[in-house]
């Protein structure tokens, strides 16, 4: 076992997962995380997963973007070339609005993109892991980090008490779609 990585609880019924993650932090087993083909209301805050600081990225690229778009009417309108058109100021605030708010968005939603796929190791060429193929389908995994939690055999029987399926011992690698 000492190859063991990861021991994973399969289990087919949300209710019977959240069941088995009370059991499990009844007994101080650490959960690695969990993993499930739909959203279940209410596993991040018994998981105590913390909120995303995804909102904070949202407003340093909105505020980038409307800097930027300002910046780059400023510049062109009122700096580099300067036209008198009909006697209007060169500096026309009111007339930058829509191409900052346009820049603005532009800049935020690409920022967020960029983001969410550097937070999550989404990058270009590699190869999807996951624990467990069946995760993505009709199981609901939970997974226990095997270093951290050496009585395996405790952890497997609450597994199977709580109405796991099946219970595996995953090794160092993750499980490939190749």
């Amino acid at each position: 076992m000492s190859n063991t990585k990861y021991i994973l609880g399969s289990f087919a019924d949300p209710d019977e997962m959240m069941h088995g993650i009370d059991k499990l932090q009844a007994s101080n087993i650490s959960i690695y995380d969990c993993f499930t083909p739909m959203p279940i209301h209410g596993i991040e805050a018994k998981l105590g997963v913390k909120p995303s600081r995804l909102p904070i990225a949202a407003f340093i690229f909105g505020a980038m973007g409307t800097v930027l778009g300002f910046s780059l009417l400023y510049y062109t309108m009122a700096y580099d070339w300067p036209m008198n058109i009909g006697g209007k100021p060169s500096l026309p605030l009111p007339n930058f609005v829509p191409v900052t708010f346009e820049v603005t968005i532009l800049i935020c939603a690409l920022g967020m993109v960029a983001t969410f796929c550097f937070r999550n190791h989404l990058f270009p060429g590699r190869a999807p892991r996951v624990m467990d193929l069946r995760a993505t389908d009709d199981r609901f995994i939970i997974a226990i980090d095997a270093n951290e939690n050496t009585d395996h055999a405790f952890i497997d029987n609450l597994l199977k008490e709580a109405g796991a399926v099946e219970v595996k011992y995953n090794e160092r690698k993750y499980v490939s779609y190749e």
